[in-house]
């Protein structure tokens, strides 16, 4: 017996059908979809604490599932006391299944337990079908022990789609659920 996630399941039953009548795709597969995820964090403190990009990649690894990488900084900058090579952030791409995964993790138990939540501001997409949002706190996540959090992180989050325009993206996120806020 295979497993697959509940959204993917929910993908292919309803919302292909949903959005086909909506806007009237001839073909299946111009139905937008979702290509992948990807949760980041930028952090300037790391420059004088090496750890911090530890315990960070560690924590993100634990909410994604999947190991987390370090990016490096690309450029000097003296101001910032800050050397090209120096780890500055972390981040990880999810695909497939592991991505319906966190999607409906996201979207069932870590927004809920968000302080003061009134939804998802919808201006977050980017003219090409993306949507991008900022999480103030990574503790909202079940998998983040509060007791062992040294700092409590924000972090982004990119959700990528094959839409062409923002209101099908937007259609499209609706469909899974997203709790957009209303204007």
């Amino acid at each position: 017996m295979s497993y697959t996630p509940r959204l993917k399941e929910k993908y292919s039953a309803e919302i292909i059908g949903g959005l086909t009548e909506k806007f009237g795709y001839k073909s299946s597969m111009r139905v937008p979809k979702l290509t992948k995820i990807v949760l980041s964090q930028g952090m300037g403190d790391a420059v004088a604490d090496k750890k911090m990009i530890e315990s960070a990649a560690a924590d993100l690894s634990r909410i994604a599932g999947q190991k987390a990488i370090t990016t490096n900084s690309k450029k000097d900058i003296s101001n910032f006391k800050l050397r090209k090579g120096m780890p500055i952030g972390t981040k990880v791409t999810l695909r497939g299944d592991r991505m319906y995964d966190f999607l409906d993790r996201f979207l069932s138990v870590s927004l809920p337990r968000t302080r003061d939540f009134r939804g998802i501001n919808p201006k977050g997409f980017d003219g090409r079908g993306n949507f991008n949002m900022g999480i103030k706190e990574h503790i909202i996540f079940p998998e983040i022990d509060i007791d062992k959090v040294n700092k409590i992180l924000g972090m982004d989050i990119t959700f990528v789609t094959t839409a062409g325009s923002d209101e099908e993206a937007k259609a499209l996120l609706d469909a899974f659920g997203f709790p957009f806020a209303k204007k």
